[in-house]
């Protein structure tokens, strides 16, 4: 495991790189937003930091996802030890994860974002503008407690038409095993 902060390549107010990537239920998804906005996150299976902020990322979707559109993709090899569809299938339905999950083999759309770590979490307004990029909660760490929803509260902002700020407040996880 290689800990990996996330980076800033998109900037404020840029637009989501589009993307059309199959899912694990064998359909292909292409960006597509909710009624006030889309909340992308790279994830995989493996990532133990990934796994420890499911819950708090299902409880969003619960939350919100009537208003905001969720996406995961894993841009990890599927080949790495854990990830490819079978694993991501089983990871999505323990997790009682809802939303879509994608397939980015070749790891475009990751680098696309700039998504460097697993979890690494954007969030884009109703017009696919980029109001957030960072952390999930304040417990970076595995087992770090939780004292601040960093997300919950920048999605409650969002949908108050309220401004976020900071707009970058960087995730820590894994790398992303990108295909070689």
């Amino acid at each position: 495991m290689v800990k990996t902060e996330s980076f800033m390549r998109l900037q404020k107010g840029d637009s989501a790189p589009n993307f059309t990537l199959p899912g694990i239920d064998g359909r292909a998804v292409s960006l597509s937003l909710g009624t006030d906005g889309v909340f992308i996150l790279f994830m995989c299976n493996h990532c133990p930091y990934v796994k420890v902020r499911m819950g708090e990322v299902v409880a969003l979707h619960r939350e919100f996802g009537n208003k905001i559109a969720f996406v995961g993709i894993n841009s990890s090899d599927p080949d790495y030890p854990g990830e490819g569809v079978e694993n991501m299938k089983a990871f999505a339905k323990e997790r009682g994860i809802l939303f879509p999950y994608l397939m980015d083999e070749d790891g475009i759309v990751a680098r696309a974002y700039g998504a460097s770590c697993t979890p690494d979490p954007f969030l884009f307004d109703k017009d696919a503008k980029l109001v957030f990029h960072g952390r999930i909660t304040d417990a970076l760490e595995p087992q770090e407690e939780v004292k601040e929803r960093t997300m919950r509260e920048n999605m409650r902002k969002l949908l108050a038409g309220q401004p976020i700020e900071p707009w970058f407040n960087p995730s820590l996880g894994c790398s992303i095993k990108f295909k070689a």
